[in-house]
């Protein structure tokens, strides 16, 4: 019986870990608003680290993080450096690509709670005549251990809900001028 049982185990445990193999080997993760202003006022807020302490919804989680701000004053070049608890975690974001009013490109390197190095980017369209639609997503590799957390965990609904508390700080800010 025990055999049987254990045999069983066995099988459901390698059927997991083959499905796994079949998840895509990239991920991406993206959310939009609508936001009443001009894309120029949008584009000042993220294409600025300085900024996002006001919107972004990573900076509450922990209050005594230390944040490091270099390289270019904002746009291509700025750096943005963390270091956190254990919610806020540790890395390091880098502009890569600015350009005005309508996309900014992030180098995002992870390196605690676990490394990973992905891109993220904000992409601003015009959307009337005083509007603006904002795209934040975030993409790059996902390892096997990520297929096989994927299964349990969606990693879309967890950060996900994230860029949308951030998306609507963000759009709040920019409304106000």
């Amino acid at each position: 019986m025990w055999k049987i049982i254990g045999l069983i185990v066995l099988v459901v445990i390698v059927a997991v870990l083959v499905f796994a193999a079949t998840r895509p080997d990239t991920f991406r993760i993206e959310r939009s608003i609508v936001v009443n202003a001009p894309p120029q006022r949008v584009f000042e807020q993220v294409n600025d680290f300085n900024r996002w302490r006001a919107w972004s919804p990573f900076e509450t989680l922990d209050p005594a993080m230390k944040r490091e701000i270099a390289g270019a004053q904002c746009g291509t070049g700025a750096v943005y450096t963390w270091d956190g608890n254990s919610k806020a975690g540790a890395g390091r974001m880098e502009i890569v690509e600015s350009v005005p009013a309508s996309k900014v490109g992030i180098k995002l390197d992870f390196t605690r709670p676990m490394e990973a190095h992905n891109t993220a980017e904000f992409v601003i369209v015009p959307e009337g005549t005083n509007a603006s639609r904002v795209t934040w997503a975030m993409h790059g590799p996902q390892p096997y251990i990520g297929k096989v957390m994927s299964l349990v965990f969606s990693m879309d609904r967890m950060v996900g809900k994230d860029f949308e508390r951030g998306l609507a700080n963000l759009k709040k800010l920019a409304e106000q001028g």
